[in-house]
C-alpha cells in the first residue's frame, strides 16, 4: 500500500480497514483543561509554579482556569457521547488527590474524579486513566526534588494504589505514565518544561527514576485491581538527512536516546548499550535490581505519536522536506513513518497489544460562519488512519485510536496559541463549537459501529 496516494478517503472506505471491535476516542490531560488550580484543597503542580515565572510561555498564560473543565466535565462528556466515541483517556492530577505528594489526602480532589467517571460510564463512554501526565505537586519538588529524588518512586507507587484501589474497578485501562522522555528531557535538560532545569546527567537520571516509579507502580497496582495497566510512550523516530555514515550514527543514537532509552528496560531489561556509550559520565545510577522492578509485565503499551526527527552529522536536527506540510507547531507531516514505526515496535519488541494514545495536529483554526472549517485536519486524519491500518495489516497489533486532543486547550509552554482540538474552545466565554474534523471523525465513528 502506497501511503501517500491520497491525504483523504471516504470514511465509510477507511471505516472498512479497522476490525470490529476496534476502539475510538479522544484524550486531554488534567493541567490542560481542568482549570480550577487552587479550588476544593488542590495544591500546586509544578506546572502552576512555572507559569508564574516570566518569560517560560510563550503567551506569557497560565492553568488556572484552562479550558474550566472541572465544572463544565459533563458538557464535555456530552460532546464526546454526541460524537458516538466508545472511550476517552484523560489524567489524574496527583495534587488534586494529594496536595503535598505524600501524607493527606484531599477527598474533595477525589470527588470530582468519581463524578466524571461516573458520567463517562453514564454515557457509555470508557474511562482509561493516566496517573502522570507532567503535574507534579509543587509540595514534592520543593521538599525533595521532585523527580530528582529516588525517594519520589516510594511516594509514586503510593499514590497509584490508592488510584487503584479507588478506581480500579470502574478504570478500562490505567497507564502510570504519559512520555516519560518529555518529562525527563523537556523538563530536566533544555528547559522548555517545568520544572525547568538544563542538565543532562540529571534528565537521565530523572528518567531512570521516572521508569523505576512505572514499574513499582505497576506491582503496587496489581495487588489492588484487575484494571489493564500499562505507560505511554512518545516516539519521534529519527532519520539520518542524508545517507552518510555520521548522519547515520547521529539518528541512531537519537534513537537510543528518545525510542530504545525507554523501550529496551520494559522489555529488555538494560538501557541501549550504544546510548550508554554516547551519555558517558551522565549515564544514571543504576541500582542492583532496578531493571528487574522496572520490567514488569504489561497489558497495553501506548503509543502516541506526531512527527519524525531529520539529523545532519553532528547531531543536530534538521528540517524535513515536508512533502506533506507541517503542522502549526512545526511538525513535519510523515504518516508512512507512522505505519514503519508501528511495525518496527511490533517485530523487534512484541510488545502487549497496542493502542495509539495520542496523534493529532496543531492548526490555525478559525470560526467562519458559524464553523471551523479544519479541512487540513481532516487531511492528517485520514492519512494517518490510513497508516494506521497498513501497519495492523502487516502485524502490529493495535486495539483502539485516541485522537490529541478532544479540546483546544493550554499547549504547554505555548500557551494557547496551538489548538489541536476536534472541539473549538473560545478562551473568554468557554464556548465549545464542534470543527469540522470533529463531524468527520464522528461519521467515520458511526460507519465503523455498523461492523459491530
Amino acid at each position: 500500500m502506497n501511503l501517500l496516494d491520497t491525504a483523504r478517503i471516504d470514511p465509510a472506505t477507511l471505516a472498512q480497514s479497522f476490525p470490529a471491535d476496534f476502539l475510538w476516542g479522544v484524550a486531554t490531560s488534567a493541567a490542560q483543561i481542568e482549570g480550577a488550580a487552587f479550588e476544593d484543597g488542590k495544591g500546586a503542580s509544578i506546572w502552576d509554579h512555572f507559569c508564574r515565572q516570566p518569560g517560560r510561555i510563550n503567551d506569557g498564560s497560565n492553568i488556572d482556569v484552562a479550558c474550566d473543565h472541572y465544572h463544565r466535565f459533563r458538557e464535555d462528556v456530552e460532546l464526546m457521547r454526541g460524537l458516538g466515541l466508545d472511550c476517552y483517556r484523560f489524567s489524574f492530577a496527583w495534587p488534586r488527590v494529594q496536595p503535598l505528594g505524600q501524607g493527606a489526602w484531599n477527598e474533595a480532589g477525589f470527588a470530582f474524579y468519581d463524578r466524571l467517571v461516573d458520567t463517562l460510564l453514564k454515557a457509555g463512554l470508557q474511562p482509561h486513566a493516566t496517573l502522570y501526565h507532567w503535574d507534579l505537586p509543587q509540595a514534592l519538588d520543593d521538599s525533595i526534588g521532585g523527580w530528582m529524588s529516588r525517594d519520589i518512586v516510594g511516594h509514586f507507587a503510593d499514590y497509584a494504589a490508592e488510584i487503584a484501589r479507588r478506581f480500579g474497578d470502574r478504570l478500562a485501562s490505567i497507564a502510570t505514565h504519559n512520555e516519560p522522555w518529555c518529562t525527563a528531557t523537556l523538563g530536566y535538560e533544555t528547559g522548555q518544561f517545568a520544572p525547568g532545569r538544563t542538565s543532562r546527567a540529571e534528565s537521565l537520571q530523572v528518567a531512570h527514576h521516572l521508569m523505576l516509579s512505572h514499574g513499582e507502580a505497576v506491582a503496587a497496582m496489581r495487588a489492588v485491581t484487575k484494571a489493564r495497566l500499562g505507560i505511554v510512550l512518545n516516539h519521534t523516530p529519527s532519520f539520518p538527512a542524508t545517507p552518510a555514515e555520521a548522519e547515520r550514527r547521529a539518528a541512531r543514537i537519537d534513537d537510543g536516546l528518545n525510542v530504545r532509552w525507554y523501550m529496551d528496560p520494559i522489555f529488555r531489561g538494560a538501557y541501549p548499550a550504544d546510548a550508554l556509550e554516547f551519555v558517558g559520565a551522565d549515564a544514571p545510577q543504576v541500582e542492583v535490581g532496578d531493571f528487574e522492578r522496572i520490567r514488569q509485565p504489561l497489558d497495553f503499551l501506548g503509543i502516541n505519536f506526531y512527527t519524525r526527527s531529520l539529523f545532519d552529522a553532528d547531531g543536530k536536527a534538521v528540517k524535513g522536506p515536508g512533502k506533506r506540510g507541517f503542522t502549526d507547531m512545526g511538525w513535519e507531516i510523515v504518516p508512512e513513518v507512522f505505519a514503519q514505526h508501528l511495525v518496527r515496535l511490533a517485530r523487534e519488541y512484541n510488545p502487549p497489544p497496542m493502542f495509539i494514545t495520542e496523534n493529532g495536529m496543531a492548526n490555525a483554526d478559525r470560526i467562519v460562519d458559524g464553523r471551523v472549517p479544519d479541512a487540513e485536519r481532516i487531511a492528517y486524519l485520514s492519512s494517518h488512519l490510513q497508516a494506521l491500518a497498513a501497519a495492523m495489516s502487516l502485524g502490529a497489533d493495535v486495539r483502539g485510536y485516541f485522537y490529541w486532543s478532544l479540546l483546544d486547550n493550554f499547549e504547554w509552554n505555548s500557551g494557547y496559541d496551538k489548538r489541536f482540538g476536534l472541539v473549538h474552545v473560545d478562551y473568554a466565554t468557554q464556548q465549545r463549537l464542534l470543527k469540522d474534523s470533529a463531524h468527520w471523525y464522528g461519521d467515520l465513528v458511526a460507519r465503523h459501529r455498523t461492523r459491530r
